[in-house]
């Protein structure tokens, strides 16, 4: 039956839900109503010919500046995700969830509306968790709990959005001691296709809460609010190793024998880089004290055979090693976001965007030799590419692979191919295809590919059967749609 609309009536807060009841047909329904939608919302939807359209819609990437969304909301309660949830089912518009804008493939803009969380980022702690609304960037999360003396296992990357980050895992750097961003989650709020607001925890939506431990961004819903076990903080030690490039081969295979069975306080990265020049560096972060760091290392560097040209060890405050983590070390947390006044931005930020191409794979066995001469020989060609190599090991192999939606818990380490400027593209691409006969079909789901055709396996591995039974559960009619999606 034709839905009664009275045009002449105004629609209020909440108007547009209490307008078209649940489940109705849109038969007869005319195009969006885009302004009724934003006198429906407590944030703030800005249009094409807004003033801060320009700003509101870009992402980290500038590679996606030229897509232009019909609408950006700015969401600041759950209700406003239900009200945008609502207006998109309801009339077909395509509807993209964004919590930092880091989706390598750009799939956290679209052209229908986009959600954006930003606005929900209050960080609270009572009785050993932490509660985090979903649009919290990882700088403020860290800054925030770190005055209460806890912390939760995340990322470094300072923009990141906690809701990304966790749906699709969370790598960081103690999670071979505390797990994964998703291993400490014990709640997450979400609205679902169907517009409701659900709590999902282990004994309430069961299968959704495990989906949402590594089952990606933008396949169920769009989450609101995470919480988290946290631990407590204390000061850590933090180092970064330098070699020469001629050492890299030698530093590639002592390394991938050292760092995914070190002990669990002990993270690592390996950088193999050419960005402008190559280099080898392997950094990362101890939970203990300096001296224990050092023994640690020099079991490294033994395994080497040659001292690194250049050495920095020091034991500091866990907020400040987080601040090295991200890259800034010489900010305040203010400073450490990208400049604007949008929500998630700050007027004195310093964070800059970046055009790049990457891709990843994961390595569930050591490279041999002839795997190690292919790597360094891929970073050594020409261009500004660097290869990021990230330990697993410690409590993240101690989880079942299908305890949680993320399946890699036996890899020994992430593997990511990241290039910028001209020819970036070209090099990831090449990169990855001489590196896939020596790791194999796999790869994180949080460095999205749109190259990847087999993408449900190399994402998910055993688990994607059920994550695709979840999603046609909670989402049948697809609602939450990109390419790679579920």
């Amino acid at each position: 039956m034709p839905i009664p609309v009275r045009p002449s009536v105004p629609l209020g807060r909440r108007g547009f839900l209490a307008l078209v009841p649940a489940g109705l047909a849109l038969a007869g329904v005319q195009a969006p109503d885009w302004r009724a939608l934003g006198r429906g919302l407590d944030g703030k939807l800005v249009r094409p010919g807004d003033s801060a359209y320009d700003r509101a819609r870009r992402l980290f990437n500038p590679a996606y500046d030229k897509v232009r969304p019909a609408a950006v909301a700015y969401c600041a309660t759950p209700a406003d995700v239900a009200e945008c949830v609502a207006f998109a089912r309801r009339f077909d518009v395509p509807i993209t969830a964004r919590s930092g804008g880091h989706s390598y493939a750009g799939w956290s803009t679209g052209t229908g509306l986009v959600v954006d969380v930003s606005p929900l980022s209050s960080v609270r702690h009572s009785a050993g968790l932490a509660t985090i609304g979903a649009g919290a960037k990882l700088v403020d999360v860290y800054a925030k709990l770190g005055k209460l003396g806890v912390s939760i296992p995340a990322g470094s990357c300072p923009s990141v959005g906690i809701a990304g980050l966790t749906l699709g895992g969370g790598l960081g750097v103690v999670s071979r001691r505390y797990g994964l961003t998703c291993d400490v989650l014990t709640q997450v709020e979400m609205v679902t296709a169907d517009g409701k607001r659900v709590t999902c925890s282990p004994t309430s939506h069961p299968d959704l809460f495990w989906a949402s431990q590594g089952g990606g961004g933008g396949n169920f819903g769009i989450a609101t609010s995470f919480t988290f076990r946290s631990h407590a903080t204390r000061e850590v030690t933090v180092f970064s190793l330098r070699w020469p490039w001629a050492r890299a081969a030698a530093v590639l295979r002592a390394w991938q024998g050292w760092a995914p069975s070190a002990p669990d306080g002990l993270w690592s990265n390996l950088h193999l880089s050419h960005d402008p020049s190559p280099d080898v560096t392997v950094g990362g972060l101890y939970l203990g004290s300096k001296s224990g760091c050092e023994k640690q290392l020099q079991v490294l560097v033994d395994r080497v055979g040659r001292d690194p040209s250049s050495r920095s060890v020091r034991h500091v405050p866990y907020q400040q090693a987080m601040m090295i983590m991200a890259g800034c070390s010489s900010y305040s947390v203010s400073e450490c976001h990208r400049p604007g006044s949008l929500p998630g931005q700050t007027a004195n930020g310093r964070l800059v965007r970046d055009t790049f191409s990457a891709k990843s794979h994961l390595a569930y066995a050591p490279l041999g030799d002839a795997g190690i001469r292919a790597l360094v020989a891929q970073v050594a060609k020409a261009g500004r590419h660097t290869v990021l190599l990230d330990a697993f090991g410690g409590a993240i192999a101690r989880v079942r692979p299908d305890a949680t939606a993320f399946p890699h818990r036996k890899a020994l380490y992430s593997v990511q191919y990241y290039a910028h400027f001209d020819g970036a593209l070209a090099w990831a691409r090449g990169a990855h295809a001489a590196m896939r006969p020596f790791f194999g079909d796999h790869a994180y789901v949080n460095y999205i590919d749109p190259d990847l055709t087999g993408f449900l396996g190399q994402y998910y591995g055993a688990n994607a059967a059920r994550l695709v039974q979840i999603k046609s559960r909670y989402d049948p009619g697809r609602l939450f749609r990109f390419p790679q999606g579920l």
